[in-house]
């Protein structure tokens, strides 16, 4: 599943069993981007979370953007293992 480009967004959504395991994702993926010092946008809809990456201070999607996105997605297949 990859990473949907438009209006310099990038954006993916996730799917987990409940609501619990969808916050518990959030809260790895928080972790991870306070690390990098480069934070998502994050929406959740009960089992589904919604992440938008864009770099707010060039108004575009940048390197950052795609190194977080690939971290994202390690992040959810080491969750789903």
């Amino acid at each position: 599943m990859n990473w949907a480009e438009q209006n310099n967004l990038l954006t993916k959504d996730f799917n987990f069993p409940d609501f619990k395991q969808a916050i518990a994702f959030v809260s790895v993926v928080a972790a991870e981007a306070e690390r990098l010092q480069h934070h998502p946008d994050i929406h959740v809809s009960y089992t589904k979370v919604t992440m938008t990456l864009t770099t707010h201070d060039e108004g575009k999607i940048t390197e950052k953007d795609h190194e977080l996105a690939k971290v994202i997605d390690m992040l959810y297949t080491k969750y789903h293992e």
